[in-house]
């Protein structure tokens, strides 16, 4: 028997030219012409799969697409505009259509989201089942990474300062909140700083803090990072950027453990543990003279080396699976990791590290074919987050569909967005204005 395939088209024309190309590749259609005939069809039987077009009578293809799920969950809805908005994209995303056709299309088109939705109800790849997951995103079971955790449960309870060493997207400051989550300061304020994104005329005001009428336009006291963190914990990201003029102030800082803010007339006392990281060799920036070395050692009581992904692959299926798991539930997806799927993740490099990682996770799990992630997935979605030339831009104007599911699940957030999408801000600005959107 043939499957079987309800469509819902109030313009007769293309409904019959849809039902009569189904036909012949071989599929058993019905269709109606109104969203009332449609409900009643889906509350009499079910359908694996419903077309219909968003915009009908009174009600629209939403409402068609939600009846259909109600009456099996595992019913695949593809829907059709030529009236397409922002608007009508993530409601149909977060409904659970399984794809989203903008007319005209071609046929062929229509045919291929028609058989990769059959093809999702009988997937040939073996789905892999998962660990069970950690409660923390610091995952590992690797040699290097048990060692790390050996280390974090020592110097934890301590207040001693620690420098957390390792390339851009290696977890650093997860290594630094899951230190400050078991140490005696737990319960006070955790407060990180990216010392590479502060300028360096206005570090010591943000880290030390303002008196009113230090400057021009300070017309009331400020507080600065490590008073705000009084108790408690400051994270000083990336450290080895901070200007060298500052650290000296800095040094004098973790030396006698007071600050003077800016227009201040003395110093006074905070009681904060300091964790700082660096994606950047420190002991060489000694020796060339760029870091102070009375800074470096007072830095380096305890020192933890992060190893790269790329060192620690056999650590990747449980961070992926831990990823799939967290997406497909802020998401509302059931999207599933297949074994070739793994082997690709596997055998990739991973320049970007864990966090590359986390973001083509969340990118797959929105816009993964027939909610499986396989290798062909893994490689289409690691091939359009590689920088091309012309402008950097990472993805082709025909990509143009995944950048709206994308921001639909993302709900419009284009920041989250163009970090899944491996794309800077500026250049979905950029995509979305030649979109209209």
């Amino acid at each position: 028997m043939s499957e079987l395939i309800l469509v819902v088209e109030d313009d007769p024309g293309v409904r019959t030219t849809i039902v009569t190309f189904l036909e012949m590749e071989g599929y058993t259609v019905e269709a109606v012409s109104s969203t009332r005939e449609a409900l009643a069809r889906l509350s009499q039987r079910v359908y694996p799969l419903v077309i219909s077009d968003i915009y009908i009578d009174d009600r629209t293809g939403i409402d068609v697409l939600m009846a259909a799920k109600k009456q099996d969950a595992n019913c695949l809805v593809i829907l059709m505009s030529a009236r397409g908005t922002m608007e009508t994209v993530m409601a149909a995303t977060r409904n659970g259509a399984f794809d989203y056709l903008a007319k005209p299309f071609e046929l062929d088109t229509l045919l291929e989201a028609v058989k990769r939705a059959f093809e999702s109800r009988n997937p040939g790849d073996d789905e892999v089942e998962p660990e069970e997951l950690p409660e923390s995103e610091m995952i590992g079971s690797s040699a290097s990474m048990i060692g790390i955790y050996k280390t974090v449960s020592k110097v934890a309870p301590t207040d001693a300062t620690v420098i957390i060493q390792g390339e851009t997207g290696t977890g650093k400051e997860l290594i630094a909140r899951m230190i400050h989550r078991f140490s005696l300061r737990a319960g006070q304020p955790f407060v990180p700083v990216d010392c590479s994104a502060i300028p360096a005329a206005l570090l010591e005001s943000e880290l030390f803090g303002t008196m009113k009428g230090a400057f021009t336009g300070a017309d009331r006291d400020r507080t600065g990072v490590i008073e705000a963190a009084n108790k408690g914990t400051v994270f000083l990201d990336e450290i080895g950027d901070i200007d060298p003029a500052f650290q000296v102030k800095l040094l004098r800082f973790l030396q006698e453990r007071e600050i003077r803010p800016v227009g201040a007339a003395r110093e006074k006392k905070v009681d904060v543990r300091v964790i700082a990281a660096t994606n950047r060799d420190l002991q060489k920036m000694v020796d060339e003279e760029k870091f102070r070395e009375d800074l470096w050692f007072r830095l380096n009581v305890v020192r933890l080396d992060l190893p790269p992904l790329r060192e620690r692959r056999i650590d990747v299926p449980l961070l992926a699976h831990f990823f799939v798991n967290k997406y497909n539930g802020r998401y509302n997806r059931d999207v599933k990791l297949t074994e070739s799927g793994l082997r690709a993740l596997k055998d990739f490099t991973w320049p970007g590290n864990v966090r590359q990682l986390q973001h083509l996770i969340e990118r797959l799990t929105i816009l993964a074919p027939n909610d499986r992630i396989d290798a062909e997935a893994v490689h289409d979605a690691i091939s359009a987050m590689e920088p091309k030339d012309g402008g950097g831009e990472t993805l082709a104007e025909t990509e143009a569909d995944q950048i709206r599911r994308v921001l639909a699940a993302t709900g419009g957030n284009k920041s989250r967005a163009a970090a899944i999408l491996g794309i800077e801000r500026k250049t979905l600005y950029r995509k979305l204005e030649r979109m209209r959107i």
